[in-house]
């Protein structure tokens, strides 16, 4: 094994304070230091979101992954066409600094695993034909009785790539990761190789690297729905959701944050723990996006990083 975790995914943005409210909004805490946010989940005391702020256009800057093994990665990379790199001015030097083929950049550092996260006290339990599992209570409480939705965890980020399948490639040549699934050439899913969510980091092809979204656990679908709901009218942008993928399985609601990106709450991922039990599927273009959900807006799936692709704008063709 060498890569064993995400830890989080740092972002150049043109205004902190933007950046700090939407991410609050959405149920994490900041910390501010000058230009920079940290932003985390309340169970855990390290940032999953790390933002940049003075930046002429928001660009997805680096991802942080819990790793071991680190110099037998070094030795690797430059074989696999990447390149190891000194740390960017302005960031801790510890551990490895990699860029990948296509010039997106990854912080490998060995960091203690996560606490195990609490057992909700009443479990999300669904009565169905012949399995009666909830007796004698409500499912759902008044709605004053809720307090608002904070993340557990950051699960996965999903970046563009100009070409899905040498990304691939290279995170499981270089960091050991393993292909969960794939929808032909046009977005694919990456998992560590033990005890993992369904994915990691997954790609999706553009004309060049950018990222796509950050997805947060919640608790259960009722918090998916609460929490995208409320975020979406303090946010007041572009949404999709409540729906649910095929691949990966999981429950999802995307908003939209102020530079054209997504933030996605998810619950009821699937898990792979043990990589070498695991066939993956290459799916149809149908079974890309959602198994069930409203329609798909149509910047989805659009890289608004690339130059000459401002945000917001009007239209763009589905995974284009």
């Amino acid at each position: 094994m060498a890569v064993l975790g995400l830890l989080s995914v740092t972002l150049e943005i043109p205004d902190i304070e933007a950046g700090v409210r939407f991410y609050s909004d959405a149920g994490l805490s900041a910390t501010v230091e000058g230009n920079r946010a940290y932003m985390r989940c309340e169970t855990q005391d390290r940032a999953s979101i790390v933002l940049v702020g003075g930046a002429p256009r928001k660009r997805i800057h680096h991802i942080q992954l819990r790793a071991e093994r680190l110099d037998e990665i070094a030795t690797a990379i430059p074989s696999l066409g990447g390149l190891v790199t000194d740390a960017p001015a302005g960031f801790a030097p510890e551990g490895l600094w990699v860029r990948d083929p296509h010039g997106m950049m990854f912080h490998l550092c060995e960091h203690p695993a996560d606490s195990d996260l609490a057992i909700p006290p009443t479990p999300f339990e669904i009565n169905g034909p012949g399995r009666i599992v909830r007796k004698r209570r409500s499912a759902i409480m008044p709605k004053q009785s809720y307090l608002p939705v904070r993340p557990l965890r950051l699960g996965h980020v999903l970046v563009f790539t100009p070409d899905v399948l040498a990304s691939v490639e290279f995170v499981t040549q270089a960091f050991g990761m393993g292909l969960a699934d794939r929808a032909q050439d046009i977005i694919a899913f990456t998992c560590t190789r033990n005890d993992s969510d369904h994915h990691v980091i997954a790609f999706a092809k553009s004309g060049g690297i950018g990222f796509h979204h950050a997805s947060f656990q919640v608790a259960d679908p009722d918090e998916v729905g609460r929490g995208g709901r409320a975020l979406l009218a303090k946010a007041g942008l572009g949404d999709w959701g409540f729906g649910r993928h095929t691949i990966g399985s999981n429950f999802f609601h995307y908003i939209q944050d102020p530079w054209g990106s997504w933030f996605e709450y998810y619950a009821d991922i699937d898990h792979i723990d043990d990589y070498s039990a695991w066939t993956p599927t290459n799916y149809s273009m149908e079974d890309a996006l959602a198994s069930w959900g409203p329609e798909v807006p149509q910047d989805f799936v659009h890289n608004y990083e690339l130059d000459g692709a401002p945000f917001p704008r009007e239209s763009i063709g589905s995974l284009g």
